[in-house]
């Protein structure tokens, strides 16, 4: 399978496992999630999707040299995730964490296609499901995780942004994602906290 995506350039995907993965219902699900959960028409950014976005994950974990338990894990990480995004926390979960789709993860990998597909290959759903244990994956902020770099990647490629520099200094030491440039690291914070909390993007 060769994936084209648009942040990470062109990726081809040998293992029949992901394969099976990306093909399965309930990533393809994630094509018709916006990432913000609003129709661009009433959000000051354009969307991309959750399957987009998940890809996205996967491909970086592989270049950052994770292994196939994490590749997995990056790609089936938002599968919880129900209509709207995480505007749901607003109405059944909490806006200050928005981990409504996190509390349900477990639940909808379990009752889903995921863990025969995984079985397969024989791998336990179980060892996949819990994202906390992946170190390049997910992380607490204010640490560098590839879920949250993914994600920011994407809104600065969608505002013309060049994020290469930002993709090459990203480097992968034991198990902990890591600017090499602290100038780079700077630049690449300040646009983030700027674009997000006061929607403008610094030059």
């Amino acid at each position: 399978m060769k994936l084209d995506d648009r942040v990470y350039g062109k990726e081809e995907i040998k293992e029949q496992v992901l394969i099976d993965l990306i093909s399965c219902k309930s990533v393809q699900r994630l094509r018709g999630l916006a990432q913000y959960g609003l129709p661009d028409r009433y959000y000051h950014k354009k969307n991309f999707s959750r399957y987009e976005h998940s890809i996205g994950v996967m491909i970086f974990l592989r270049q950052l040299g994770a292994d196939l338990n994490e590749q997995i894990a990056g790609l089936l990480h938002d599968v919880s995730h129900t209509a709207f995004s995480h505007v749901v926390d607003w109405v059944i979960g909490d806006p200050t964490k928005e981990d409504h789709q996190d509390t349900i993860h477990d639940g909808m990998i379990k009752n889903s296609e995921i863990p025969n597909i995984l079985q397969t290959y024989r791998l336990d759903y179980r060892d996949i499901s819990d994202i906390n244990q992946f170190s390049l994956l997910e992380r607490a902020a204010p640490s560098l995780c590839v879920d949250r770099i993914d994600y920011s990647l994407r809104e600065m490629n969608h505002d013309g942004e060049n994020t290469e520099s930002f993709i090459s200094n990203l480097k992968n030491k034991n198990g902990q994602l890591t600017f090499l440039d602290g100038g780079i690291a700077r630049k690449f914070a300040l646009k983030f906290y700027f674009s997000r909390y006061f929607k403008i993007w610094l030059k």
